[in-house]
């Protein structure tokens, strides 16, 4: 209620917040809603830079964050509202008492901003029809309704995953817990608790979990949400070894959240327990009022290329309307459709299969490779080393494929050329690079523009046929 006191919310006014995963984030997010005004969630790990270049995409003037923000807001010229500062007590003018009027479903409900993995991030648009239609799509398709004081654990940045399934949990009298990052020592205290029910971990979380509490069991936990990320059959028979056949892929984008596809944890199951799986990442069947169609235009008739996957295009009753860039608001393509950027295909059963990311695509040696395929192969390399596979140009390969570790252990090249072996011998990566930390964005996703940036100041490339990289 401190909302009414110290901002003049009014319908459809952004309104940003800058706020770690606490309970202060899901009071302050709801209290926008309540209000009819549109929030603008900010990644609490952003830097000044970020945060101006998403208010300013915005045209956001107030700021729902912590005292230790506010001197960095001011500086930007926002206005900073600190949760931590005002007074439980604070008075609610009596004229915002009461029941709240109703709001109109065309105006701004919430705006969230692309990854910037290739470029500087796009604000999406959603109208509060928008929002409301996808939080009852992601009700509607969960695997079971939680009971009062059942428990999901959450430990991705609430700006995005994480909101929608606390949002999901509490309307259903569930109860969400949500952690800042990884913290073991507290998944350990929660994998205890015989109320936690479900858990929502990207492929890179779940390779943590599992590899950290490795040969224990928690069969109280019915169901792993992933997603984001490809799940390797690797991972999943580790998953299924520790929680059992309770893993549920999902596919959703900053454009269109969760559910574009499902792949339920039955169908997920089936498609890992095949004696072939085939490669790309299956992420399951449309969602109802979900249309999905293939095309194949990306392809270059003057490169060799192995792959049939074409570009996935999108529509669905609860998209975005459209895009913010800094020459204002694009809408979708006309009769509502996205092109996502993402690569893949449809299999004869029907589900989607993503390959990779169309920006994303090498072009070595006159051939197209999915750096994704690269890195499927090297998601469980350690039970700390996460590695990114991207690219650095060269005059004699067009583009040489490098593999960057993080914490890296000793011997790592090795085991990770013996995993590349079955890939066609033009995938294998050519360089081996390791770093103390990869290059994320404020939604936590690792970088690969960031990183090769990262590697071009940090390295010079002798190039020919035998490429090496000499320190600067």
């Amino acid at each position: 209620m401190m909302l009414f006191a110290q901002v003049d919310a009014r319908a459809g006014l952004p309104i940003a917040t800058l706020l770690p995963n606490s309970v202060g984030a899901v009071v302050a997010s709801y209290a926008i809603r309540i209000t009819g005004a549109g929030e603008v969630p900010i990644s609490w790990y952003s830097t000044e830079e970020e945060i101006d270049w998403c208010a300013k995409l915005a045209k956001v003037t107030h700021v729902l964050t912590l005292k230790a923000r506010q001197a960095a807001l001011g500086g930007l010229g926002l206005n900073a509202v600190c949760l931590d500062t005002i007074a439980a007590s604070t008075a609610v003018p009596p004229e915002k008492k009461g029941v709240f009027a109703g709001v109109q479903a065309t105006l701004v409900g919430r705006i969230l901003f692309t990854s910037g993995t290739t470029g500087k991030p796009k604000g999406v648009l959603y109208r509060h029809m928008d929002r409301w239609l996808g939080e009852q799509m992601l009700k509607a398709s969960l695997p079971f309704v939680p009971r009062v004081g059942d428990k999901i654990l959450l430990m991705t940045p609430f700006v995005h995953g994480s909101s929608l399934l606390a949002y999901a949990w509490c309307d259903l009298g569930g109860h969400a817990v949500l952690l800042d990052g990884v913290v073991i020592e507290k998944i350990r205290e929660q994998l205890k608790d015989p109320r936690l029910r479900a858990i929502f971990a990207p492929p890179t979380v779940l390779a943590k979990i599992t590899s950290v509490f490795e040969g224990q069991s928690f069969k109280q936990v019915e169901c792993i949400f992933t997603g984001t990320q490809p799940l390797t059959a690797l991972l999943y028979a580790r998953a299924c070894a520790m929680f059992g056949p309770v893993v549920r892929v999902t596919y959703g984008k900053s454009e269109c959240v969760n559910p574009i596809t499902v792949l339920s944890m039955t169908d997920t199951h089936d498609y890992f327990s095949a004696p072939n799986i085939p490669a790309g990442a299956c992420v399951g069947h449309p969602s109802p009022g979900v249309e999905l169609r293939i095309e194949m235009g990306h392809q270059d008739s003057s490169e060799e290329s192995d792959s049939s996957d074409g570009e996935v295009w999108l529509r669905a009753p609860h998209m975005s309307c459209g895009m913010i860039t800094p020459n204002g608001f694009v809408s979708h393509e006309p009769d509502g459709w996205h092109q996502t950027g993402d690569l893949g295909h449809i299999d004869a059963a029907g589900r989607l299969v993503l390959t990779g990311r169309l920006a994303d695509v090498i072009k070595t040696g006159g051939f197209k490779v999915n750096p994704d395929e690269i890195e499927a192969l090297l998601s469980t390399l350690g039970a700390s080393t996460q590695v990114c596979v991207t690219a650095v140009p060269s005059d004699y390969w067009g583009e040489i494929i490098v593999a960057v570790a993080e914490l890296a252990f000793e011997g790592w090249e090795s085991v990770a050329q013996e995993r590349v072996k079955p890939l066609s011998r033009h995938k294998h990566p050519r360089l081996f690079l390791s770093v103390e930390a990869l290059p994320r964005n404020p939604q936590g996703k690792v970088s690969r523009r960031a990183v090769r940036e990262l590697i071009l100041r940090a390295y010079e490339l002798l190039d020919g046929p035998y490429p090496k990289m000499m320190r600067r």
